[in-house]
């Protein structure tokens, strides 16, 4: 189906495609299933990526990216979800490509040269320190507890986050922390880059979940215990922590709605080859109306969902924020693909609970899409609120009685 994608969007995801069937899924074969993938699988092939110029595509090429705009990017994000390698291999795997942006969008030359170009190479890996436990902010992240302290030409750091992705692998948190007391949060947290080996820091534990880490999915349980980093960490200027994460969590959410349309992608792909070769009852599965009716549900809902993708990517372009259409996106992809992966996992049978084919593995990573990057009761909630907000009772007059 056309989406109204440049050339070069179209030229760049047919790349990226070629490079996944061609090359990352004939390797995902190799491997056992279930097991985590090899650090050398991923290097060998960050190589190959290289070699066709499909590494790190949303990064600009003052840093080692190839500087494709946004708007260009996002189908090869849906490309790059068919396979869980592919994605670390491109260098558009979260949160590393979340990171990479926001240093490039707010950070000094310093802290680029330092900490953004060797991320993007593959020597760092980096985590986005927010979300924190009860009643210290995750779906509501004005509850942020976490301080931040001025003390000299340092900023001394105490709080408390769990949940933060590669937290035990990171070899640095850029972390969202209270730098004014007295002002809203919205106003008064600030982002601080913090090494990993800094005195104070703890890692206190990986917290067991849904999912196998088959490429590092790794999610941790933080100590900040008088963590002291140089007032030069500081991302842009005090006090624009939640703008900044604000203009990173809305194209993030995106590029996770296109990994993750892929994924569902790629699972109805292997649903629809499976039932054509399996029989049952005298004729093929998928010959059967129930079979073919659920195929095409799962392929409307999901040329949806790229087309909300699309729209939304587009106001974001013209320098809107798109909250809402953002939003909608994140509710309703999250959900859609969740539905597709489910049908291809049921229509494969045994073989989809089976981790010889990549359903399975798919199955337990969508489940968290509807919680991460905000769970769909906070998405639904900004959309209901905009609704309500359009509503002019003056002109609605009277209402009727029954």
């Amino acid at each position: 189906m056309e989406y109204q994608d440049s050339e070069q969007a179209r030229k760049l995801a047919k790349r990226a495609r070629n490079f996944v069937d061609e090359v990352v899924i004939p390797r995902e074969r190799e491997l056992e299933g279930g097991t985590k993938v090899p650090d050398d699988v991923i290097e060998d092939l960050r190589e190959e990526a290289r070699d066709r110029n499909l590494y790190a595509p949303q990064i600009g090429e003052e840093h080692g990216g190839m500087g494709v705009e946004f708007r260009d990017v996002l189908p090869l994000f849906e490309e790059a979800g068919r396979s869980l390698l592919a994605p670390p291999a491109m260098r558009v795997d979260a949160p590393d490509e979340g990171n990479m942006h926001t240093l490039e969008l707010a950070g000094t030359e310093e802290q680029q040269e330092r900490w953004l170009e060797p991320l993007l190479e593959g020597e760092l890996t980096s985590a986005f320190s927010m979300t924190e436990p009860r009643q210290g902010g995750g779906a509501d992240p004005k509850m942020i507890k976490t301080t931040a302290e001025r003390d000299g030409d340092e900023w001394v750091i105490d709080g408390h986050k769990w949940w933060i992705t590669n937290g035990s692998e990171a070899d640095f948190f850029i972390t969202l922390a209270r730098t004014d007391q007295d002002s809203h949060p919205y106003e008064g947290c600030s982002l601080i880059i913090v090494p990993e080996d800094t005195p104070g820091l703890e890692v206190k534990r990986d917290i067991p979940h849904l999912g196998d880490d088959i490429t590092s999915d790794i999610h941790s349980e933080i100590i900040y215990d008088d963590v002291r980093v140089p007032e030069e960490n500081l991302v842009g200027e005090e006090g624009e922590g939640f703008t900044i994460a604000q203009k990173r969590l809305g194209p993030a959410r995106l590029t996770h709605c296109m990994r993750y349309s892929g994924m569902a992608t790629r699972a109805l792909e292997v649903a629809k080859a499976y039932t054509s070769e399996r029989e049952g009852f005298g004729e093929a599965i998928a010959d059967k109306q129930g079979v073919r009716f659920d195929i095409a549900e799962a392929e409307t809902n999901l040329h949806a969902a790229r087309t909300m993708v699309r729209h939304a990517a587009n106001e974001i372009s013209r320098g809107n924020q798109a909250r809402v259409p953002v939003s909608m996106c994140k509710f309703y992809t999250a959900n859609v693909t969740e539905d597709a992966i489910n049908t291809a996992l049921q229509l494969c049978g045994a073989s989809g609970i089976g981790k010889d084919l990549p359903i399975a593995d798919f199955y337990e990573n969508v489940r968290q899409f509807r919680i991460v990057d905000g769970p769909d009761e906070v998405h639904k909630r900004v959309i209901a609120r905009d609704a309500y907000e359009d509503i002019d009772m003056d002109e609605l007059g009277p209402l009727p009685t029954f």
